[in-house]
């Protein structure tokens, strides 16, 4: 601004300065042959006295002493008769000649004629005599354009130390008058002193600054949310511009990538990971399509989804979703592997009963012997009502809905489930006792008792003769305890963690003879995670086995 304020001044300056000497120029030259004009015409009154005295010689005389100018003699007819400069023999005539034709008309006459280079101009005067001659005076001087010329030198020097001058009182002014503009302080305008005419600027930039106060606020407080849903939701996401570079990741997103702090930004993604998957979805991201992957990283399995951002109708950039399926995948897996199990099962069971009811319906049964193919049909429908009855049980569990909970006396359950399976435990010759002190928990009674039935089962069937199972109930500071103890066969170390799978045998043929379903210690672990309870199994192959049940005491 400020050197725009100065080269207009400049330039104004300028134009001023030649502008006033043209002017200057043709004032002076105007006044100039307005006094040649009254000196001729002086002269010429002199000169009309003179002759009309002594005749021509008196011309003669008086134009040696004035040889700067021209004196010319006319008669009536136009005949020159006398000049001070030129052999009147060689002159045409002059009546034609303006001057001379306006003196015989009116008593005088002038006339001004540039030379052909108008570099010099002549101004003639003519006075009519009594005798009806003409006296004309002439003299020569330079043309305004003569005059200019000789003084372009002095002025051009003028011009250049008015404007040296001017410049510097503009720039010494430009800077007083940008001063109060430069110090305007944009955020509080109003407390500084500036011009009337910027006032209204100064009102509108106040507006502006609420307006974009406001708007940088808002903006803030999105943003902010925008990081604070981000950085806590479990998917990771990445944001990536039109080149494929990170732009922000989220701590989900950290976390699986395996990167710390903000090197991340600035990164291709590509340097993060570079599977095939990973590409191919970009790819159609950055052509404007949804793409989408499964990525394995670190032993997990993640679900790539790729979505192109349209800005002007054209990608600027892709957002990546990236959410870990690890335990949905491990879930639709254990779901599959179900539901073949269940299938199994169920047909080992029906199998039996539709074959021996077959053979009953054939008659090649011996009637001795129908009693005990009825006993196996019977045996077969009790486990297969056994069997379905345990798979609703995990399905309810699974499904983690809210049943009506009530106080459970852990002891009391304990004592009730010995007296169920004391009939089995006298058939293995197994001694089942119930030690401990009343303790209480807020869940489902029917659930507890069926996680405890499995277990002191299980304890009795894969117990040795005259072995013993020893249900203990204690409190802890924080816990109360249920821990189920038996002198049985034990459980190989390389099955312990597996026991709790659904349908998972350690020994198939003994599972048979036993008649166990498979599913008792998963609904025991479903149970447990469904109270918050934790289960703990301790096993010695020959020598027993031990389950734990830990339940908060606030549960």
């Amino acid at each position: 601004m400020r050197q725009k304020i100065l080269a207009s001044m400049s330039l104004l300056v300028l134009v001023t300065i030649l502008l006033s000497s043209f002017l200057v120029s043709l004032v002076m030259y105007r006044h100039s042959f307005a006094d040649l004009k009254q000196d001729i015409q002086d002269l010429s009154a002199y000169l009309v006295a003179g002759l009309n005295l002594d005749g021509v010689e008196y011309l003669a005389l008086v134009a040696d002493i004035a040889d700067t100018h021209r004196i010319t003699l006319v008669a009536a007819d136009g005949t020159v008769l006398f000049d001070s400069q030129v052999p009147v023999e060689t002159m045409e005539n002059h009546r034609g000649r303006p001057e001379i034709s306006a003196a015989l008309q009116r008593g005088e006459g002038e006339a001004t004629r540039l030379s052909d280079t108008l570099i010099t101009q002549t101004y003639y005067y003519a006075r009519w005599l009594e005798n009806g001659q003409v006296l004309r005076v002439a003299s020569t001087s330079g043309s305004v354009y003569s005059a200019l010329s000789r003084s372009v030198p002095s002025m051009l020097l003028v011009a250049v130390v008015t404007f040296l001058l001017a410049r510097f009182l503009a720039r010494w002014q430009t800077r007083r008058i940008v001063a109060p503009i430069n110090a305007l302080d944009l955020k509080n305008p109003l407390r500084t002193d500036v011009y009337d005419e910027l006032s209204p600027l100064v009102t509108r930039i106040v507006k502006q600054n609420v307006q974009i106060s406001q708007q940088i606020s808002e903006l803030q407080e999105k943003r902010e949310e925008f990081l604070a849903i981000a950085e806590n939701i479990r998917e990771g996401l990445v944001v990536l511009n039109a080149k494929a570079v990170i732009m922000s990741m989220n701590q989900s997103a950290l976390r699986i990538f395996r990167v710390k702090g903000r090197d991340y930004l600035n990164r291709p993604i590509l340097t993060l990971y570079r599977g095939v998957e990973m590409q191919v979805a970009l790819e159609k991201a950055y052509r404007g399509v949804s793409g989408e992957a499964a990525l394995a990283i670190a032993g997990r399995q993640y679900q790539l989804m790729a979505n192109p951002v349209w800005v002007d109708r054209k990608v600027r950039g892709v957002v990546l979703l990236i959410l870990d399926v690890t335990e949905k995948m491990g879930a639709e897996q254990m779901r599959r592997e179900f539901s073949a199990n269940v299938s199994h099962e169920l047909k080992t069971p029906l199998t039996s009963i539709s074959g021996y009811a077959e053979i009953m319906m054939n008659g090649l049964v011996k009637p001795q012997d129908v009693t005990k193919v009825a006993e196996k049909i019977y045996m077969e429908a009790r486990h297969l009502i056994a069997l379905v009855e345990d798979i609703i049980k995990l399905s309810r569990l699974d499904e983690n809905v809210e049943l009506s909970r009530e106080e459970v006396d852990l002891l009391q359950v304990a004592r009730e489930v010995a007296a169920k399976l004391q009939p089995l435990a006298e058939e293995r010759d197994v001694t089942i006792s119930i030690t401990g002190d009343s303790a209480t928990v807020h869940g489902l009674r029917h659930t507890i008792e069926a996680m405890l039935f499995n277990l002191c089962e299980n304890a009795i069937k894969y117990n040795r003769e005259k072995g013993r199972v020893d249900v203990s109930v204690y409190h802890t500071l924080n816990e109360v305890v249920v821990e189920v103890a038996d002198t049985g066969i034990g459980i190989p170390y390389e099955h312990q963690e597996r026991v709790f799978e659904r349908f998972y045998r350690v020994d198939r043929s003994h599972s048979k003879s036993t008649g166990g379903t498979g599913l008792g210690l998963s609904i025991v672990k479903r149970g447990a995670l469904y109270h918050d309870a934790k289960v703990q199994l301790t096993s010695e192959p020959g020598e027993g086995t031990t389950v734990t049940l830990r339940f908060p005491k606030n549960s």
